[in-house]
């Protein structure tokens, strides 16, 4: 094989190896957002709806200000089997990558690089411990009044995923 086709290809796994580890990473990270929301239901309708949402996705309420119109719900978010699965099988062919090029550079090292492969479960029990954890949703209500209709405004801080699905959920409509 060419001598300057090893090299190179050396560097590209390397570079794709950053990447994989940066990708596992993520698979871990916050992505709380905020929404303003609308409700076509007056808040004493819709305020149970969104308890029965929240008691049936296993959240809690934790704090209610009134003064603030604001409603805390907090409960544990699991992590996805299947996803610490797939990030343990990602790992362990990106590591097999890196082995076999290794192997082709230092034959005489290739067993403790073959040996890399072993370490590929850390990934899922990266993902497991780290994306297990408490979630907050908070709500905040303002009642809205439009020629003898009324409406429900609440800005919702939550995961990305859990505004996506309340909103399908409850029919709301994001707010212009």
């Amino acid at each position: 094989m060419d001598t300057a086709i090893l090299p190179s290809t050396f560097l590209l796994t390397l570079l794709l190896s950053v990447g994989l580890f940066f990708f596992i990473r993520a698979a871990t990270k916050d992505r709380t957002q905020t929404a303003q929301l609308i409700s076509e239901q007056e808040e004493a309708v819709f305020m149970p709806q969104l308890q029965a949402y929240f008691r049936s996705r296993s959240y809690r309420v934790v704090e209610i200000d009134k003064v603030k119109n604001c409603v805390a719900f907090e409960g544990f978010v699991k992590p996805s089997i299947f996803l610490a699965v797939f990030l343990t099988m990602l790992a362990a062919v990106g590591l097999v990558c890196l082995s076999l090029v290794v192997y082709l550079l230092f034959p005489q090292l290739s067993l403790i690089f073959l040996g890399l492969v072993l370490l590929s479960p850390l990934s899922g029990m990266f993902y497991w411990q780290k994306a297990g954890r408490l979630e907050k949703v908070l709500l905040t209500f303002e009642p809205i009044s439009k020629e003898q209709e009324s409406f429900s405004k609440i800005t919702v801080t939550a995961h990305r995923d859990e505004l996506a699905e309340l909103q399908k959920a409850l029919q709301l409509k994001p707010c212009n």
